[in-house]
């Protein structure tokens, strides 16, 4: 029987752990808080991030990450993003030689500009090419409510994706592999700035062909922002591409884009963060986005004017009034 931790008990994380739980696989999920922990191990379910699921018999909740750790066959790692390091340095002292390290975060931390995996084999050297990334459209309630969806896990190393593939299928989960670790984890970062922006416009109320054009010009952007960081074109129209952009600008569970839509009726990001528990990683991603976009010279006109409503306090009227008129170009500019 397979042994694995999951490393994160936000919505996402606990969601992993009942998919894997139900699929008969011996399942921990790590809570960096005590008192949470004990919480969720007594009521059998996650009231904060994931309410009405209880938890099968197959999934343990605890704050020790020795025992969450420790002789796992596979470590989900779902923490948030700008935390991900020192979460890693946490249980380093305790992996296995044989564990494969799935990252399940989307985002990119911003002192270093490093995508996830980059940060776990950083940090856990021995862990090699044992490191995947899994991405998709994935809500994390519907799949939690048993819905349909796919995903896709990318890794250096085609056996590892493999054995992630068989771990995390299941009926309702289909999950293809990849080779394009990089495109991957851009894909799923970077359509969290997209959706804000979808967000915005669901607020303002400027109608479905904006959204579609928001959706649309954003998926360009990440394209060329990919590329330049050494992506393979493709994965930009697969499920971590424009599946994952087209799930989380139009579902209006994606935190994110309610964010998105709270901006557009008026509110200030401060406001906002101080009234959820919840992470919006869009918000982080803006800024690294737009630090990579200086690296590689690539222009990102969308991104630059959502950072201008997000942190400078631009009126959202006028960044769709710069994006509007813009110099025109060929559609495919700097991507073909």
């Amino acid at each position: 029987m397979a042994s694995v931790g999951v490393i994160g008990s936000g919505a996402w994380g606990t969601t992993l752990a009942l998919l894997l739980a139900k699929s008969n696989t011996e399942t921990i999920l790590w809570e960096y808080k005590p008192e949470r922990a004990v919480e969720m191990q007594q009521l059998r379910e996650n009231t904060l991030f994931l309410p009405g699921f209880r938890f099968p018999d197959m999934l343990t909740v605890t704050s020790d990450i020795k025992k969450a750790v420790e002789g796992k066959d596979m470590l989900i790692l779902v923490t948030p993003s700008q935390r991900m390091r020192e979460n890693v340095r946490l249980l380093a002292p305790y992996i296995d030689n044989h564990t494969i390290f799935v990252n399940a975060s989307k985002g990119i931390e911003i002192s270093s500009l490093k995508r996830m995996t980059e940060i776990i084999r950083e940090e856990l050297p021995n862990a090699g090419n044992r490191v995947a990334a899994l991405s998709g459209p994935n809500m994390s309630r519907e799949i939690a409510e048993g819905k349909p969806t796919a995903a896709v896990v990318a890794a250096y190393d085609q056996e590892v994706a493999v054995q992630a593939r068989i771990l995390l299928t299941t009926s309702n989960y289909r999950v293809y592999t990849a080779h394009d670790v990089v495109g991957v984890e851009l894909g799923g970062a970077l359509k969290n700035i997209i959706a804000i922006c979808t967000g915005i416009n669901d607020g303002m109320h400027m109608g479905d062909n904006a959204k579609a054009a928001f959706i649309t010009r954003g998926l360009a952007e990440l394209s060329r922002l990919g590329l330049a960081a050494g992506a393979h074109p493709l994965t930009f129209a697969g499920l971590a591409g424009i599946g994952d952009l087209i799930a989380t600008c139009a579902s209006p569970l994606s935190r994110n884009h309610q964010l998105g839509q709270r901006i557009g009726a008026g509110e200030k990001l401060e406001q906002i963060l101080a009234s959820t528990h919840t992470v919006a990683e869009g918000v982080y991603t803006t800024k690294a986005a737009l630090k990579l976009a200086e690296r590689y010279h690539v222009e990102l006109p969308i991104t630059y004017q959502l950072s201008l409503v997000l942190f400078e306090g631009h009126d959202p009227y006028e960044a769709i009034i710069e994006l509007m008129a813009r110099d025109p170009k060929h559609e495919w500019e700097g991507i073909m």
